[in-house]
Parts: C-alpha cells; sequence; structure tokens
C-alpha cells in the first residue's frame, strides 16, 4: 500500500500497514464474512453441517434460517415475531435494509400467493437465450412424462 498524499515519513521506502480492511480488496469478503458469522453465533445461530453460508436457531417457539450471499441476508422463519428480533439486531450491528418479501434470489423468480410459493426461472432462462443470441427462437417439445402417463 502506497502512502496516502499529504503523509510526511521520516525515512525513505516506508509503508503503510493496514489494520482495517478495507472494500474491494481481496479479504474484505472473507473479514465481512467472519463478522457477520462471530455476530450470528453471538446471537445463538449454528451453522448448518451441510453450508457454510447456512444458519440455524431453534428455540422452543420458533426455528430461524439465516441464508447469506455476497453482503445479502435471507431469513426465514415460521414464528414473524422472531424475525423482527433478528432484523432489529442485524440492524443494530450492521444497518440493514430490509428489502421485504423474497422477490429473486440466484436466477429464481419467487412468488407468494395464498396456494403458496412458486419458484420459477423465467427470467434467468430468458437471460440465457439472450446472451445465446436465441431470443427469437422457435420453442421445441420437451420429452417429460405427462402428469398419470406411464414411462414404460
Amino acid at each position: 500500500m502506497d502512502i496516502p498524499p499529504g503523509i510526511t515519513t521520516e525515512k525513505e521506502n516506508q509503508v503503510c500497514r493496514l489494520t482495517k480492511s478495507l472494500y474491494g480488496l481481496k479479504q474484505a469478503s472473507k473479514q465481512w464474512y467472519d463478522k457477520l458469522t462471530t455476530f450470528l453465533y453471538m446471537i445463538n445461530f449454528t451453522h448448518s453441517k451441510a453450508d457454510n453460508s447456512f444458519f440455524i436457531r431453534k428455540t422452543e417457539t420458533s426455528f430461524i434460517t439465516c441464508l447469506i450471499y455476497v453482503d445479502d441476508i435471507l431469513i426465514a422463519v415460521n414464528n414473524m415475531k422472531e424475525i423482527q428480533v433478528v432484523k432489529s439486531s442485524l440492524n443494530l450491528a450492521f444497518e440493514i435494509k430490509d428489502l421485504g418479501h423474497l422477490k429473486f434470489l440466484l436466477g429464481l423468480e419467487i412468488a407468494r400467493t395464498r396456494k403458496g410459493i412458486h419458484i420459477c426461472q423465467r427470467k434467468y432462462a430468458l437471460e440465457i437465450l439472450s446472451d445465446a443470441g436465441m431470443t427469437g427462437a422457435k420453442p421445441g417439445t420437451t420429452p417429460m412424462v405427462k402428469k398419470n402417463e406411464k414411462i414404460f
């Protein structure tokens, strides 16, 4: 790291010692993950054995999950009172912005209705077609078994 303009040094060829990771450095994402993980442990979350970006907290009245992707956090819970506690704790530590109900995640479109949650990849598929220059291509049939149709 070069010495910033305006800072004078006593000796030639001195360097600055980095004591805090800065946004944009290779170590920044690791530092962010470590800080967030430490905080989640502090509020009684545990790592999932299946995925390092998935955290779980179980109590007698609730089951809370947190999925971390870069700087986004997806929180799912079966008790709406608990989600407010988690969000307010995160906000005190990190100044979060609540984006409301999930609409998009990793190329998935998520829609909530009275019948349940519907997930599709329409937008992602259209992006792939666009990148390949095939948005004007004719659709073809898919060799998929229809409902109530026997395979053999």
